[in-house]
C-alpha cells in the first residue's frame, strides 16, 4: 500500500508453496483477505518470493500473463522480490543452505536475471523495482583467507553481470531495477562497515562505471540483521547517504534479545526461555555482547546457549525473525525499538520507497506466539502503518 514514506508490503517467503502453482494458490486464497482489511480503497503491493523452480515455471505457458491479470483484477502490484532463498524454504532443513548456490556460481546469476525479467513485466511504469539477495556467500564455507578473497572477487564479478543485465532492461523498457545486497551475520558481508568497504574498494574498483553500479546495486537494510550486530542505524544510514550508496529496501524485521542477569538462577531462567527458539529449520546466528563492550559471534543458537552462563556476557541477540508487534516476551525481548528508530528516520527523511515486512518464522515459533497467518500479517502491517503515519 502507498504511504507518504513509501510502498509498504509483506514478503511472500512466509508461504510454503515452492512451485508456482502452489505459491499462486496460497496468494489467491490470502491476498484478497489482506487487502480488504488493510487497503480496501487502493491498490496493495506484494513482495514476491519465487524459488528457482517457481521462477522457471511462471515463465512457462501463460502463467505470467495470468498472474498479471489476477493482480489487475485484485488491485495488487509487485514492486520488490526476495531472491535470497534459492530452493526450499519451509518444511525442510534450510540452515546455511539458504546461501546456496552462492554468488560464485552461474546458477545464482541465472536465477537472479530470471527474477529481473519477471519483475520487469510486473513492475508498474511509475516505480523502480528491487530484488534482495544474499551477501555474496557464507563465511564458514571458506576458512582460508585466500580462498575467501578469490570467492569475493568471483562473486563480485557475477553481481556486475547482473548489473549489466539490469542496465539492458532499463534501456529496453525504461524500468529501473536494482539488486539489493542483504548483509546478515556470518555472510561475507555482515555489517554496515563490511558492506561499505566491499562496495567502495571491491565493487566500484571492479567496474569503471560508477553510475551503472550505484543505480543497480544497492543495500537491503534488514533491520533484524543490523540489530543483531548492535549497529548504530542513524550513523550507517547517514554514511551511506554521504557516499551516494542507495538503500533499495528496508526489510522490517525483529530479532530476539536477551539481557542476562548476574544471578545464576535468573540467568538460567532467561536461557531456558531463549532455548524455546532453538529449532532445526533456519540459521539462528547469535552475537553476544560482553560487559566490556566486545562482541562474540556464534554460528547458531545452540552454540550460544552452551556458553550462556559465562558471567562476562551481558546480552545475546539472535537471528530469529519474531513478530514485529511484540517487544516483551516475558524474560526475553525483541529488537522492536530498532525498527522504530529506522522507520522514524525513513518517515522524517525517506531514503527508499520500498518497505517490506519479513517475518517468515510463523511455522516454527513457540506455540504461545503463533496465531492464524492472515491475522498475523494484518497485525504486523497495521503496526507499521500506524508507526509511519502517527
Amino acid at each position: 500500500m502507498k504511504l507518504n514514506s513509501g510502498h509498504l508490503t509483506f514478503c511472500t517467503n512466509i508461504y510454503a508453496g515452492e512451485n508456482w502453482e502452489a505459491h499462486f494458490a496460497v496468494l489467491k486464497a490470502s491476498f484478497p483477505i489482506l487487502k480488504a482489511k488493510l487497503s480496501p480503497d487502493s491498490n496493495m503491493g506484494i513482495g514476491l518470493r519465487l524459488s528457482n523452480l517457481a521462477s522457471i515455471e511462471i515463465l512457462e505457458n501463460n502463467h505470467l500473463s495470468a498472474f498479471k491479470q489476477w493482480l489487475e483484477d485484485e488491485g495488487g502490484y509487485v514492486f520488490t522480490m526476495n531472491g535470497f532463498p534459492y530452493g526450499g524454504f519451509h518444511h525442510t532443513r534450510v540452515k546455511d543452505q539458504v546461501h546456496a548456490p552462492d554468488w560464485t556460481t552461474n546458477d545464482r546469476v541465472d536465477y537472479t536475471l530470471r527474477l529481473a525479467e519477471i519483475l520487469s513485466q510486473l513492475l508498474p511504469d511509475d516505480m523502480d523495482g528491487g530484488i534482495s539477495t544474499s551477501p555474496l556467500s557464507y563465511k564458514p564455507w571458506f576458512t582460508d583467507a585466500e580462498a575467501r578473497e578469490i570467492a569475493t572477487i568471483n562473486a563480485t564479478a557475477n553481481i556486475l553481470k547482473v548489473a549489466e543485465g539490469l542496465q539492458q532492461i532499463q534501456e529496453q523498457t525504461g524500468k529501473v531495477i536494482h539488486l539489493d545486497i542483504e548483509p546478515e551475520p556470518d555472510g561475507f558481508l555482515e555489517s554496515g562497515p563490511e558492506f561499505i568497504d566491499w562496495y567502495e574498494n571491491v565493487l566500484l574498483s571492479a567496474r569503471n562505471d560508477e553510475k551503472l553500479v550505484k543505480n543497480h546495486i544497492r543495500l537491503c537494510y534488514d533491520v533484524c540483521h543490523f540489530a543483531i550486530g548492535y549497529e548504530p542505524h542513524t550513523t550507517i544510514i547517514s554514511e551511506l547517504n554521504d557516499k551516494g550508496i542507495k538503500i533499495g529496501k528496508i526489510q522490517i524485521s525483529a530479532a530476539l534479545k536477551a539481557k542476562l542477569p548476574e544471578s545464576i538462577a535468573d540467568r538460567t531462567a532467561v536461557l531456558e526461555q531463549l532455548s524455546r527458539f532453538d529449532e532445526p529449520t533456519y540459521l539462528h546466528q547469535v552475537i553476544a555482547r560482553k560487559n566490556d563492550g566486545s562482541l562474540i559471534r556464534y554460528p547458531d543458537l545452540a552454540d550460544a546457549l552452551s556458553e550462556g552462563e559465562d558471567p562476562t556476557i551481558d546480552e545475546l541477540r539472535a537471528h530469529f525473525h519474531v513478530p514485529i508487534f511484540v517487544e516483551d516476551m516475558g524474560l526475553i525481548q525483541s529488537t522492536q525499538s530498532d525498527i522504530t528508530e529506522v522507520l522514524n528516520l525513513q518517515k522524517n527523511n525517506p531514503f527508499t520507497a520500498h518497505l517490506e515486512v519479513e517475518t517468515y518464522t510463523w511455522d516454527v515459533l513457540p506455540t504461545d506466539l503463533k496465531a492464524p497467518l492472515n491475522d498475523s500479517i494484518i497485525r504486523e502491517l497495521a503496526w507499521v502503518k500506524t508507526l509511519l503515519e502517527q
